[in-house]
């Protein structure tokens, strides 16, 4: 039987030695290189390894399909795919590539808030020369409180970027006995909601799963300080997207930076919109031109040790969903 590593690229995207590359790897596999359904469909029972694109409802369609390597690091899919998680088919990530961008994402909605750029721009759109009335409204950063709600590897990077600005960090995750460079203290989740009235800042960059569903919900929302902002990159379903609609109309907190909503796109009669105190961006806090020279070593790494009979890196645990 042919045994085919499908690369869901449009042929463009991959380069002559990204292929040849591969081909080194796994000279006994036959390679597709196609984002076509069709085509795809016609060659479901040779494909071994699907890398980047698949269509999801097509996983238990592929009887000889042993890997998946996505490109993203967001697992939550599976979440809808519920046949996908209980199956043999192992999942690995593009874990670790978003450090980068998301870190900076994450402190330029920061500092965009603390200037007041996004009032700037709305006043630069309807040509009006007009600084802040109220010079309360604009904050610095230095002895500010940081509070990260999960931290891997985006978490690890922007503690270390906002320490350096002078903030103080705390983090939670799974297993606080792991520290990251510039957390003062990691906590465990349970500890949530003691956290949330320290801090200045909330920054969500944890998964979706169904443990994180509505993290942020009424009751953390009024645990807040009504002078903390909250500022979103993980997933739009971490937050109750209507107890925060609500908390922001009453002044309850002082505003969010989105670049993840519960829907996507956010629907034009959502009233985030048109909030004075909301930044929001169309998710694209990972977009870098470098994310696929980030993104092909971890899955070139992998081909070899999937050839060699070597465990993996980055795979996903398909129940917890990342």
């Amino acid at each position: 039987m042919t045994r085919t590593i499908l690369l869901g690229f449009e042929p463009d995207e991959l380069t002559a030695n990204q292929r040849a590359q591969i081909e080194a790897l796994a000279p006994n596999h036959n390679l597709l290189v196609t984002t076509d359904r069709r085509r795809i469909e016609q060659t479901l029972d040779e494909i071994e390894i699907a890398v980047r694109r698949f269509p999801t409802e097509l996983f238990t369609h592929a009887p000889n399909l042993r890997w998946f390597q996505q490109w993203g690091a967001g697992a939550d899919w599976l979440l809808k795919h519920p046949e996908v998680a209980t199956s043999d088919l192992v999942v690995t990530s593009g874990s670790g590539i978003h450090a980068t961008p998301i870190s900076e994402h994450i402190l330029a909605l920061i500092l965009a808030l603390g200037r007041g750029l996004h009032t700037a721009i709305r006043h630069q759109a309807q040509h009006k020369w007009q600084s802040p009335t109220d010079w309360g409204t604009l904050f610095e950063l230095p002895g500010k409180t940081m509070l990260l709600v999960g931290v891997g590897a985006i978490g690890e990077r922007t503690a270390a970027i906002a320490s350096a600005l002078g903030m103080r960090v705390l983090g939670v995750r799974r297993d606080a006995t792991v520290g990251a460079a510039g957390v003062a203290a990691m906590h465990p989740p349970e500890a949530l909601l003691d956290l949330l009235p320290e801090a200045d800042f909330v920054v969500l960059t944890a998964p979706l799963t169904p443990e994180t569903r509505h993290l942020i919900g009424e009751r953390e929302l009024r645990a807040m300080k009504p002078s903390a902002y909250l500022v979103n990159i993980g997933r739009g379903g971490t937050v109750d997207e209507p107890a925060l609609t609500a908390a922001l109309r009453q002044g309850r907190v002082a505003g969010a930076g989105l670049d993840v909503v519960a829907q996507e796109p956010l629907p034009p009669d959502s009233p985030l919109w048109e909030m004075p105190n909301v930044i929001i961006t169309a998710h694209y806090a990972g977009a870098t031109p470098h994310y696929d020279e980030r993104a092909m070593p971890i899955f070139l790494e992998n081909l070899r040790r999937y050839l060699a009979g070597e465990p993996l890196q980055n795979v996903v645990d398909k129940m917890l969903g990342y």
